[in-house]
């Protein structure tokens, strides 16, 4: 069952000042206390923004993404009993939420092919930072300026920064094929449904037709006959033809 913090929509045009606080902020408390206590994971993995940053599972994780698998699995599991909801029933429902995210993190990093393609994401967040830092480089270099390189820490925050973004703008695409299948699946289910209705209107008709053709036949009959048959003191009924009733298209 998704939570529903991760049904906020995603936008990738929200402000890099937020991200920038957000890395930071997580960074002094990770210095400050290096194995987080469970309200501080559960604060931190359901804090306002979490459902952008949680689509990043190293992020979620708190691993690198060169972290070798076996490392992560044992993250993994440490993290997800520090959130547990039964390890936190003062505050259960956000626990949940929280081990949820942390089940879901770890399923794609489990996966050889998911993981693969988040590292994917990971490498043209640095190849898109290095080519960056060259425009730069060059730049500067053409004003006559000196170019200050940047820290290690500095450039690790820039790739962090467009990391997140990616992941966010997978997510957006992943969504805009899903609503563009789920309304090319309601507009075929509907042509169906068109289909069947007519198919029925015309069976209704026919079926009318049949029924109707030995009244039609008999009465032609009589009509020949001109006569020549004592005719009935009550006129005969006849059965006509009645073409099915008109039914308002419902969708």
């Amino acid at each position: 069952m998704a939570s529903s913090s991760q049904n906020t929509p995603v936008s990738t045009g929200e402000n890099s000042t937020n991200f920038d606080s957000f890395y930071t902020e997580v960074k002094e408390i990770e210095k400050r206390d290096s194995v987080l206590t469970p309200s501080q994971q559960i604060e931190r993995l359901m804090r306002p923004g979490s459902s952008y940053f949680n689509l990043n599972p190293f992020e979620v994780l708190q691993v690198d993404p060169e972290t070798p698998l076996d490392e992560i699995r044992k993250k993994y599991k440490r993290l997800s009993i520090l959130v547990h909801p039964d390890k936190n029933q003062d505050d259960a429902d956000r626990a949940q939420e929280a081990f949820e995210v942390v089940n879901r993190s770890w399923k794609i990093l489990e996966s050889d092919l998911s993981r693969a393609k988040c590292m994917e994401i990971v490498e043209e967040a640095k190849g898109r930072t290095d080519l960056s830092i060259e425009e730069k480089k060059k730049k500067f270099k053409k004003d006559g300026k000196e170019y200050v390189e940047l820290s290690p820490e500095e450039y690790k925050r820039q790739v962090y920064v467009l990391t997140m973004k990616l992941f966010a703008d997978m997510e957006r695409k992943r969504r805009d094929l899903e609503k563009r299948d789920m309304e090319e699946r309601k507009r075929k289910r509907e042509q169906e449904i068109d289909a069947e209705e007519k198919a029925k209107k015309d069976k209704e008709w026919q079926q009318n037709f049949e029924e109707s053709r030995q009244n039609r036949v008999e009465s032609w009959k009589t009509f020949q006959a001109g006569g020549k048959k004592k005719k009935s003191s009550e006129p005969k009924k006849v059965k006509l033809f009645k073409p099915p009733k008109h039914k308002a298209e419902t969708r």
